[in-house]
Parts: C-alpha cells; sequence; structure tokens
C-alpha cells in the first residue's frame, strides 16, 4: 500500500437490523498516513461502520478494504494490521498498567522480551511510566483511556480506528491523547476517528465525512465544509441601541451585503470577503461617525455549524447525494 492507495476503503455498505438499515450505501475513501473524521448524530451508523472495517461485524453487501486487505475475505490479515479503541475502555483493572500491556503483546504474538521492551516504550510516550506498576483500578479516567490506547499501539498499527477516543476525558487528557494521536500519524500510521467533539474533528482531522442515514452526505476538509455555509462575518456590538440604523447603514455600504441587526443584543452582523481590510474600514467609518462600538470582531462558520446545517438538510432528504468539497 503506497500514499497514493487508501489506507481504508468502503463502497457501498449495507447492514440491516430487522427492517433498518444501520448502513444504506456507505462510502469512504482514507488517503494514507492521515487522520480522518467521521461524524455524525447519535443512530448515523459511525460504530457499525468501525466495527465492520474492524473485522467485528458482518456486512450484508458492498465491499471493503483496510491496509489493502479485503475485510470479508481476508480478516486475519486485516486484524494484524489494524489497532482498535472503542467507546468502552478494555484494560483488566485486576493487572498493573505494565502487566495490561504487557498481555496485549503477547496476545499479538510477541515474544515476551519484545512485549516488555515495547510496553515500557508506551509508557513513558502516554505519561504513564510513575505509574506503571500501579493497579489499573486505581486510574483515574484519563490515565485509563490513555493505557488503552496504548494497548491499542502493542504492535504499530497501519491502521489506528479510534471511536469516541476522549468521551469523558477532561481537557488536559483530551490534549494529550491529541499529541498522542498526531505523532502516530507522523510515523505513518494512518488513523480514522469518530467523535461527538466536533472541536476535536477540527483540531485533528486532515478530511472529515459527515454521515446521516446510514451513508455519507458530505466529505471535505474541515475548513471547505464550513465554508458550506456563508462566508466570514464581522460582528459588532455597539453601546447605544440608539445607533443600530446608523451603523447598520455604514457597514452595508462597505461590506456591499446584508446585514443582520438584533436590537435586543445591540449587535450587528454582515458577510465579508476581504476580511481584514472590511474590519479596518468599519472600524474607521464608525469611529468618524461617533458611533459607540462597545466589542468588534470577525468570525469564521464553525464545525458545529456546518455539522447542524448539513445533517438537517440530509434528514429533510434534500442532501441525499454525497457532497465532495475541497
Amino acid at each position: 500500500m503506497t500514499n497514493e492507495t487508501p489506507a481504508i476503503v468502503a463502497e457501498g455498505l449495507r447492514k440491516r437490523y430487522g427492517r433498518d438499515f444501520a448502513l444504506d450505501g456507505f462510502d469512504l475513501a482514507v488517503p494514507a498516513g492521515t487522520i480522518y473524521g467521521l461524524l455524525g448524530p447519535n443512530g448515523a451508523g459511525k460504530t457499525t461502520a468501525v466495527r465492520i472495517l474492524a473485522t467485528l461485524l458482518r456486512f450484508d453487501a458492498g465491499r471493503a478494504r483496510v491496509a489493502g486487505y479485503d475485510v470479508a475475505r481476508q480478516p486475519e490479515r486485516v486484524r494484524h494490521a489494524i489497532g482498535l479503541t472503542g467507546q468502552e475502555v478494555a484494560v483488566d483493572d485486576r493487572l498493573s498498567g505494565r502487566q495490561n500491556l504487557v498481555l496485549f503483546g503477547r496476545l499479538r504474538h510477541l515474544p515476551a522480551r519484545e512485549a516488555r521492551r515495547r510496553a515500557d516504550e508506551l509508557l513513558e510516550q502516554f505519561g504513564l511510566a510513575d505509574a506503571a506498576d500501579r493497579s489499573a483500578a486505581a486510574y483515574s479516567g484519563g490515565m485509563r483511556r490513555r493505557l488503552d490506547l496504548a494497548a491499542s499501539l502493542m504492535t504499530t498499527p497501519r491502521v489506528l480506528f479510534l471511536d469516541e477516543p476522549t468521551t469523558g476525558l477532561d481537557p488536559r487528557s483530551r490534549n494529550g491523547l491529541w499529541a498522542a494521536v498526531r505523532s502516530l500519524v507522523a510515523d505513518g500510521t494512518t488513523v480514522l476517528l469518530t467523535t461527538q467533539y466536533l472541536e476535536e474533528a477540527d483540531q485533528l482531522a486532515d478530511r472529515i465525512s459527515v454521515v446521516d442515514v446510514g451513508r455519507v452526505i458530505a466529505e471535505g476538509s474541515p475548513a471547505a465544509l464550513k465554508a458550506r455555509i456563508g462566508a466570514d462575518r464581522i460582528e459588532l456590538v455597539l453601546r447605544h441601541a440608539a445607533q443600530l440604523p446608523a451603523a447598520a447603514g455604514i457597514v452595508e455600504r462597505i461590506v456591499g451585503g446584508p446585514v443582520t441587526v438584533d436590537a435586543e443584543i445591540r449587535q450587528l452582523s454582515a458577510p465579508v470577503v476581504d476580511r481584514v481590510a472590511a474590519l479596518a474600514d468599519v472600524m474607521r467609518a464608525l469611529q468618524d461617525a461617533a458611533v459607540a462600538v462597545e466589542d468588534i470582531a470577525l468570525r469564521r462558520p464553525t464545525l458545529d455549524e456546518a455539522f447542524l446545517w448539513l445533517t438537517q438538510r440530509g434528514s429533510a432528504g434534500v442532501a441525499r447525494e454525497t457532497e465532495v468539497v475541497a
């Protein structure tokens, strides 16, 4: 598998439970050596897709390849090439951190000496060396999650599946996990990440697929997906509500677009193209007109806003075909 060959490919995957489809024509192509985000509302099919690609669940129709191997025909080869961190932490509380890692290494057929060496290396990498010989039952939630991720890396995987890996973690632990994931990708691992935290996908993912009703409804870089809902905006909060009409006229003249006025919070908002120039011109014009400004800022659309817009359209049946953006 070269960098030009996708590390993960899914074509038309279907998975049915009774009369309901968890996946209904699911397509995916993940470039090698990248972090790829899989986003969607609860029940959209994200975890089902991960379980199928990791050979934990059979699919009813379609095709899938992971690390160059056919998921249906070569499941053992797929398992040898991947790592998986699921939503539930899979460590043994009765064992120490080091014993957990050595056990996972031996289960992956590492020789005993190599398993101990790799365990010590990962304990250091994930900041667990000082607690290596303590029972995992005494670990905090963040420590247990880091130990769980380390266990999936006892043999360096070509593809790593992370299914909501930071759920319940505090911000410091989450940032530490992000750093560990970036380090893995720098060393050549491909990561498929599902998460409920839109900020996490925005920070980590090179590209994102948005999943709804069992299929991908949009795909692209975080910046491109955010751009789908509109341009950057300039936002102002005035000190005096009485000056809103005058300020709105000034802003509309400069930006050349519609101005949204929220009188209750004394706020003006308008789309801009040349964001820096527009900000400077608006500030200068308002100052010349003696308009008292309490706050002024440029704001880009958030991934949360793009996610809500895309999934609302998909649920309404408006966007049934995948939208691919740069």
